[in-house]
């Protein structure tokens, strides 16, 4: 058999390199449907930790679960003007069904506010049923022109919160404390630090009062939109005749909300840690955090390490996902590679040698580890220092990943040629002063590709907005810039 090509570099050509990644790790392949992806096992397994996470933070903040369908009569889709508007070229329509045209076409969800909202209607009665907080899990089809695996997609997963309330103030908190909240859950899980704040007036969610957004910056320098929160006044509520009771007896139109993000978490993950030997993972979201590989060469040998290595394995399990890699058709080396390309955080070598001297090689997978450290843990430390090596590596990512965030962000940029210089020779989060025309927007975008991310929020914003915007003219917010996904 021919040898494996090796992943192409990441300074090479990163889009390649990332393709390389996520078919080698085996996350995702093509499907038959242009523009779909098959999600394989380890990658949906990263899937199902990212959604185990956020549904108990969701489900900790008062929010329950619910689902509605995939279909959505036209009609219903076209009662928000925006919101059709802002969809339109993404959607996909049903037409035919059992042999015969449909009296109405059926949009296949782009998102759910079109449906959700008719039904919310029958839910919401009265101030007695405020807040009402719903979110989904559920997939979604936009009909993608370039796609790219978790990236962009025809079809994806995703959760969307929809929450309706009794004051536009309400909804505002409500809207923030999802911000913060998938924040946390991106440092604290992803080990993917994002930039926060609020999306300009025609970047905002069709039909939304104000987008914030949660932006990551790749290790290529571009953005990522990892994530969205919106107030959605009371446009749909308008739209679709949602309204309650108050306690005075008027009624009155609900405040709400929407939010969510995607599988193309996956793929900010992928591109936030991983490096040219193939995936890295923090061990938060690792389906395997642990492998045990035994080392032999004689059945005798065979027979004592394979018995150490199960003694191993059920020492680490219930606290660690842990796996014992013992079979014989694959050498160790086979081995060590195909688990370092799946991004298994820390690699335990067990062979005659170390049963010698009552240890394990732990071999730690981590682009935050200059060299891949090798170390020797005696075996009876094992059980108290696995755990505080994961710890370890789930941080060393993050300080990584803010390091690179903050080494390629400039700040108080004034001059056009330096902000163009820096996008030609590398890129990154520039901020600037901004005057809020979309002329001035497009005509930085048409010169350097570059689009304004967020109106950064006050723990990422400077002090005072800059006087002068990147155009010459006065200020109006202090903006951040970046080439973006």
């Amino acid at each position: 058999m021919a040898e494996e090509k090796a992943l192409t570099p990441r300074s090479e050509d990163f889009s390649a390199w990332y393709n390389g990644v996520v078919q080698r790790s085996e996350l995702a392949g093509y499907s038959p449907v242009r523009g779909c992806m098959v999600i394989r096992p380890h990658g949906y397994a990263i899937w199902e930790l990212m959604q185990r996470a956020l549904d108990e933070m969701f489900k900790a903040t008062g929010h329950q679960n619910a689902y509605f369908p995939l279909f959505v009569p036209e009609s219903f889709l076209k009662k928000e003007a925006e919101h059709v508007e802002g969809f339109a070229p993404e959607i996909a329509l049903v037409t035919r069904g059992g042999g015969k045209e449909l009296e109405e076409p059926l949009v296949i969800r782009p998102t759910s506010e079109a449906i959700i909202w008719p039904i919310m209607a029958d839910w919401i009665q009265s101030y007695r049923d405020l807040p009402m907080l719903i979110n989904q899990w559920a997939n979604i089809v936009r009909w993608e022109m370039r796609t790219r695996p978790f990236l962009r997609t025809l079809e994806f997963l995703w959760q969307e919160g929809h929450t309706a309330h009794a004051t536009w103030d309400d909804a505002q908190r409500e809207t923030l404390l999802i911000l913060g909240l998938y924040r946390k859950f991106m440092e604290e899980w992803m080990a993917m630090p994002p930039v926060t704040g609020i999306k300009t007036e025609w970047d905002k969610f069709a039909g939304a009062d104000r987008t914030y957004a949660c932006e990551a910056m790749m290790q290529d320098n571009w953005a990522l939109q990892a994530g969205t929160s919106h107030n959605l006044g009371q446009n749909f509520a308008r739209a679709f005749d949602v309204k309650y009771q108050t306690e005075e007896g008027e009624h009155e139109y609900v405040w709400s909300t929407s939010w969510g993000v995607s599988t193309r978490l996956v793929g900010g993950l992928v591109m936030t840690h991983s490096d040219d030997l193939g995936l890295v993972l923090p061990p938060k979201l690792a389906p395997i955090q642990v492998v045990i590989v035994p080392i032999w060469k004689s059945e005798d040998e065979k027979v004592r390490v394979l018995e150490a290595g199960a003694q191993l394995k059920s020492t680490l399990e219930g606290e660690i996902r842990v796996k014992f890699d013992d079979r014989d058709t694959l050498n160790p080396g086979a081995k060590y590679y195909e688990w370092e390309e799946k991004g298994v955080p820390i690699r335990l070598e067990i062979g005659p040698k170390d049963l010698e001297k009552r240890q394990v090689m732990a071999v730690l997978r981590s682009s935050a580890d200059a060299k891949r450290r090798k170390l020797p843990i005696p075996a009876g430390d094992v059980a108290a220092r696995v755990p505080d090596l994961l710890d370890q590596m789930q941080q060393g990512l993050l300080d990584a990943a803010l390091r690179r965030r903050e080494e390629s962000s400039y700040r108080g940029v004034t001059d056009y040629e330096e902000f163009k210089k820096i996008m030609s020779t590398g890129g990154g989060f520039i901020y600037t002063g901004y005057c809020g025309a979309e002329e001035c927007e497009t005509k930085v975008k048409d010169d350097t590709k570059a689009t304004i991310r967020v109106v950064p929020d006050e723990d990422f914003g400077s002090e005072t907005v800059p006087d002068t915007c990147i155009c010459g003219g006065a200020a109006q917010h202090e903006v951040v810039w970046a080439r973006a996904y």
